[in-house]
């Protein structure tokens, strides 16, 4: 897999712009000097760096051949905060947009078989994955569900691959059956979702197996008795390797706010524990995984965490900053 270029910035320019469904705009990037970008593979996304300090992370969904170019597709949500809007309104061909990145917590691992699943705009970071598994001679199938044909994007490009591919639109179709999709697969299958919280909810429940992938576009609802449904907050000693700084993290502040309010620099953006910009290597101590970024088995190593919103599980942590 090519190696991951989380802190590199590229001031880039939009050189084409297209909205094959509704509410959905499709940006190809293009360097202002023809130049090729970082490689990327499938399952990666990059940030936007727009105005007023708004970033925002969109799945590469052309293909890694084409050095030359990126393309993004963005669904405008109107109840938002202000990102989507920004690109829509503001983004046109010839407009300049500083992009950071790639990078990628949703690899595409190797495997026999693939079973897809795309809820709405979730089929950005699927739509390469499907060109790699055909390449590889994968036995594969995708189930695409959204409000409305006309709301689901690259429909067309998907007719390539026909039955491969089932399109169901909510209003015709009704619900994901997920389990018909998923139940007679092997258990070795890997299974590849993205979309709305509540369709991966029902994916874990139809797939309940370590093979299941997923990226999660929002925070996932938390258990506990915590105020913010978390398990409850308690302050802890955090140390800075590499600078040699101890720092105590308060029960009300997170371990980025911490660093930040100390001076130290660190890449962040969403602060919601779904991108993994701000991943951060552990030395010592047993972090308190609330992210959605990890798997079950990463989160068992321990040897890393997301700093926006995991804590430590214990007094002390030490930290690769």
């Amino acid at each position: 897999m090519p190696v991951a270029v989380v802190d590199s910035t590229l001031q880039l320019a939009v050189a084409e712009r297209v909205e094959p469904a509704d509410g959905v705009a499709v940006l190809t990037l293009r360097h202002p000097e023809g130049a090729d970008l970082p490689v990327w593979a499938p399952g990666a996304h990059i940030d936007l760096l727009l105005a007023d300090g708004l970033t925002r992370q969109y799945s590469l969904c052309g293909h890694p051949a084409e050095a030359a170019t990126w393309r993004i597709a963005v669904l405008r949500e109107p109840a938002g905060r202000g990102g989507s809007a920004f690109v829509h309104d503001t983004l046109t061909p010839g407009t300049p947009v500083r992009v950071r990145g790639p990078r990628n917590r949703f690899a595409l691992e190797p495997a026999p078989r693939y079973r897809f699943v795309a809820g709405g705009i979730g089929i950005t970071p699927i739509l390469p994955m499907l060109a790699a598994a055909e390449a590889a001679g994968a036995d594969w199938t995708l189930l695409y569900g959204g409000r409305t044909r006309t709301s689901m994007a690259f429909v067309d490009e998907l007719a390539c691959y026909g039955s491969r591919v089932t399109i169901a639109p909510h209003d015709e179709t009704g619900l994901l059956d997920l389990t018909a999709h998923l139940g007679d697969a092997p258990s070795d299958t890997l299974v590849y979702c993205c979309g709305p919280g509540p369709l991966l909810d029902a994916a874990a429940a139809a797939w309940p197996h370590e093979t299941l992938r997923t990226e999660r576009f929002q925070p996932a609802a938390a258990d506990g008795d915590g105020e913010d449904g978390a398990e409850p907050r308690s302050a802890f000693e955090l140390v800075l390797a590499r600078s040699g700084r101890t720092l105590s993290v308060p029960a009300d502040a997170s371990i980025l706010e911490t660093v930040r309010s100390a001076g130290v620099e660190v890449l962040y953006s969403c602060a919601e524990g779904t991108c993994g910009t701000c991943e951060t290597d552990v030395l010592e101590g047993v972090p308190d995984h609330r992210d959605t970024v990890l798997t079950p088995a990463e989160r068992a190593v321990g040897d890393t965490m997301m700093i926006c919103v995991s804590r430590c599980a214990g007094e002390r942590l030490v930290l690769d900053l």
